[in-house]
């Protein structure tokens, strides 16, 4: 959320963001119900002014008939501050919809323009491999290898659930493990976080909890909603508190299930484990000074990278044009990994994103820092990046390290704690060659 002062003095610039990140929001008009705003609300205050000074003149009437004179006054002023109380509050009510509906300010480096407008910055270590054998892709795999029964999770259910199962399982966790060991070497403190969270939760971090645009999954008859993502739990974690600046940059990483709807995803690309209405993340969170955010930012975004240069798979950074940004996020970073199953010949696929989202968050949820020394407080900024998405990463492993005999090899960084080399096959044959030969 845009501080309200910021968008009175800068009211075209502020309209142009929205214009390049393709939300439509009228903010002449915020302006206008705005400036009418604080002035009723003056009136209002003056009115309340002369109300209580003639309160204080009631013990000096002369007598009863100008005592009640006086006492009538009073009453009439205070009913004309509360007729001009409720057209400011309805008025701000309007005023505060639309503030709220303003995105971030954007990074003067983002792409403009819409999701085909995004940019690769840089490729990981490993280049896409080339197979001598038919690609099979992981819808597939998990078929041959009894790995996950989307059948059984239909029935249950319904579509877009799923039951993982045996070596998927020890997969599964195995990442969740091995993302884990990085974060906490790297100083964030790992916490499991809940599966609900209230609606102003989501509210302050950017999420819609009902309407018919949401994708949010509610309880009927209860204020809570199903969690998206831990980012949502860990940016309600210190709604309304004040930090102090020695204890920043706060650095968590939160296990959750997400749930969500993922109303109107269709299509080939989207069958499987891509667009699921459950699964497991492991989501880092950061609470920083304005000077520290964008340093944050880029750590978040080689942690990503050395997370999946470590399970060697080829993956591509994208900067995220504007008109595809979250409304909170100021500067997105996407890692997309290659995935040979999709589409004729293989595509990238979405497997992490990481954001900084300033102070938008932190405005909503009243979440503010003091210095040493120093009057006031400060809004902190907030940062969201995905370490590991397991069912996407499932789908990046399944899929690039399938072999020519059928079988799967697990990536060498995950064998500690899968307990096996590889599914399917023999498995206690060494690793004659890498998963297959990449292009240069």
């Amino acid at each position: 959320m845009l501080d309200t002062r910021f968008v009175l003095e800068n009211a075209d610039a502020v309209q142009k963001n929205c214009d390049a990140r393709g939300v439509k929001v009228d903010v002449p008009r915020f302006v206008e119900l705005e400036t009418q705003r604080r002035g009723l609300q003056q009136e209002a205050e003056e009115l309340n002014r002369q109300a209580n000074a003639v309160s204080k003149t009631i013990g000096q009437a002369k007598d009863d008939t100008e005592r009640e004179a006086r006492k009538e006054e009073g009453r009439r002023l205070r009913a004309e501050k509360e007729t001009k109380q409720v057209e400011v509050d309805r008025i701000g009510a309007e005023a505060d919809a639309i503030l709220r509906s303003m995105p971030t300010l954007t990074h003067p480096e983002s792409p403009v323009g819409d999701e085909s407008a995004s940019r690769e910055l840089r490729r990981g270590d490993v280049t896409p491999p080339t197979f001598a054998f038919p690609v099979h892709d992981h819808v597939d795999l998990a078929a041959q290898h009894d790995l996950v029964d989307f059948e059984a999770g239909s029935r249950v259910s319904g579509h877009g659930f799923y039951f993982l199962k045996n070596e998927a399982v020890l997969l599964e966790l195995a990442l969740q493990r091995y993302a884990l060991d990085l974060l906490m070497q790297d100083g964030f403190t790992p916490m499991t976080t809940p599966d609900l969270a209230r609606g102003e939760i989501l509210q302050g971090v950017g999420f819609i909890p009902r309407g018919p645009e949401t994708q949010i999954y509610s309880v009927e008859n209860h204020d809570l909603n199903l969690v998206a993502t831990a980012e949502i739990t860990l940016g309600g974690l210190y709604a309304g508190q004040v930090l102090s600046e020695d204890d920043l940059p706060i650095k968590l990483c939160g296990i959750s299930h997400c749930f969500r709807t993922e109303a109107g995803a269709a299509g080939r690309a989207s069958r499987g484990l891509y667009r699921v209405h459950q699964f497991t993340k492991i989501e880092m969170f950061a609470c920083t000074t304005p000077d520290q955010s964008e340093d944050m930012l880029n750590l978040f975004l080689e942690l990503e990278c050395e997370l999946f240069n470590g399970l060697g798979l080829p993956f591509r950074v994208l900067d995220i044009a504007t008109g595809d940004l979250g409304g909170p996020a100021y500067r997105k970073f996407d890692l997309e990994a290659w995935m040979p199953g999709r589409g004729a010949a293989g595509e990238y696929g979405e497997v992490t994103s990481t954001s900084n989202c300033t102070e938008n968050q932190a405005r909503r949820h009243h979440v503010r820092y003091k210095k040493t020394g120093e009057k006031g407080t400060h809004f902190v900024h907030t940062l969201n990046g995905t370490a590991i998405a397991c069912s996407r990463a499932l789908i990046a492993i399944l899929e690039n390290c399938q072999q020519a005999d059928g079988s799967i090899l697990v990536p060498e960084v995950l064998r500690p704690y899968v307990g096996k080399d590889r599914i399917g096959g023999d498995t206690e044959a060494e690793d004659e060659a890498p998963v297959a030969t990449a292009t240069e």
